[in-house]
């Protein structure tokens, strides 16, 4: 089993397909691609992700891109604790959370890329955009949180845990105001070991841009 990431370990579909991978106890290697030299567009790659995309998951014969395909599959074929909740709202509800975060909040994470994360915060205040997609955030975060459980589907963890409290965390790590309930959750969810093992990753050297 070979998962494709960024040479940067700073992508956060890569981080959770390879939590994903991590919390199923699978056997992986991982081989880099830098981005910002095109090696996305390699054409050994890009038949193989058909996206030209990481992360990207190769499995015998198979190849899977997309973060969210990659852990409902792995979750569906492999043995091992459960990547998803079991109960459909649940389940339903923990996928809804991840496309959501993946399709929205773009000046958020324009103004609080993962970089800040895994390099270092940022000076830049949040743009009058980006701190309205910071309120929506955290409206949105505290009702699925409302529950008062330690995870984003009750008293058990699932992959979209990952998502969320990533989103947050650039944030929070940043330096920038996160309400406390939000921030705790947080802080919590990126103590877990698997999500630990990728944020200890040795990175190349930030590159500057102008």
């Amino acid at each position: 089993m070979l998962l494709y990431v960024d040479a940067q370990f700073a992508s956060p579909y890569a981080l959770s397909a390879f939590v994903a991978l991590q919390e199923k106890g699978l056997s992986f290697t991982i081989e880099t691609l830098d981005l910002a030299a095109g090696d996305q567009q390699r054409p050994d790659f890009a038949r193989l992700s058909i996206s030209g995309r990481v992360p990207t998951l190769v499995y015998g014969d198979f190849a899977l891109s997309e973060s969210s395909a990659i852990a409902e599959y792995v979750d569906e074929v492999h043995p091992g604790p459960a990547l998803y909740p079991s109960a459909p709202r649940a389940r339903a509800r923990a996928r809804q959370v991840q496309a959501w975060l993946r399709s929205d909040f773009l000046p958020l994470r324009q103004d609080r890329s993962t970089e800040v994360i895994f390099y270092g915060p940022t000076a830049q205040p949040l743009s009058a955009a980006a701190e309205h997609s910071a309120a929506r955030l955290f409206a949105g975060a505290g009702e699925l949180l409302a529950h008062g459980g330690d995870h984003l589907c009750g008293d058990a963890w699932c992959i979209a845990d990952v998502d969320l409290a990533l989103m947050l965390n650039r944030l929070l790590l940043n330096g920038d105001a996160v309400p406390d309930a939000l921030a705790r959750y947080a802080i919590r969810q990126w103590q877990r070991p698997s999500l630990q093992s990728w944020a200890r990753r040795q990175r190349p050297p930030r590159v500057a841009t102008t």
